[in-house]
């Protein structure tokens, strides 16, 4: 945090360098984060710029109550969804899962590790492809939690939903993810 605050006092008195160094530290994480929700290269590189705009704009409004890197997250977030809104294209989950219901699929456990599946070329391809064909904020957050290894409150933090929320909405994912992955690839242990 202290990182971040010398960062952010150094853009804010215009140092050189001071903001691309910004730029340079978080652009994986904004490219990551609008590419998962858009999912178009062109829209992808707008937005991201945008994103980074708007940090430009709004850097005197960082409060240092969360990391510089969960801010600018946020931010990425927001402009996506409301990019994916006003080319009136699904955000959220159309078709709900009850997670009180069983669940029939016990052959892939919720803690299955999605990046250790990439290891293997078939089974990667295959959830590649499922993770593809979520929707664009379970695919968000399954990316941010199982690849970035992001905890639950920072993603709360950053998509602004609540935990309860990002918690269902991870568990409707992977249960999707198991229907896709026992469709296309048959046992998986």
């Amino acid at each position: 945090m202290n990182d971040d605050r010398t960062l952010v006092e150094a853009a804010l008195a215009y140092a050189p360098g001071a903001f691309d160094r910004l730029v340079r530290q978080h652009q994986r994480l904004v490219w990551h984060v609008v590419e998962r929700m858009v999912r178009h290269p062109e829209d992808t590189r707008e937005l991201s710029q945008e994103v980074f705009v708007r940090v430009y704009q709004k850097l005197s409004q960082f409060r240092y109550d969360s990391s510089l890197a969960t801010w600018i997250g946020r931010i990425a977030f927001s402009l996506a969804t409301r990019h994916l809104q006003r080319k009136q294209l699904p955000v959220n989950d159309d078709h709900r899962i009850d997670s009180s219901s069983e669940d029939p699929l016990t052959r892939i456990a919720d803690d299955f590790d999605f990046a250790d599946a990439y290891a293997d070329a078939e089974l990667g391809a295959a959830v590649s492809a499922a993770v593809e064909a979520l929707p664009p904020v379970q695919r968000t957050l399954i990316s941010l939690y199982h690849f970035d290894e992001l905890g639950i409150g920072e993603i709360s933090q950053m998509t602004g939903l609540p935990e309860g929320t990002v918690k269902n909405s991870l568990f409707r994912a992977r249960k999707r993810l198991r229907a896709c992955l026992e469709q296309a690839i048959g046992v998986v242990a």
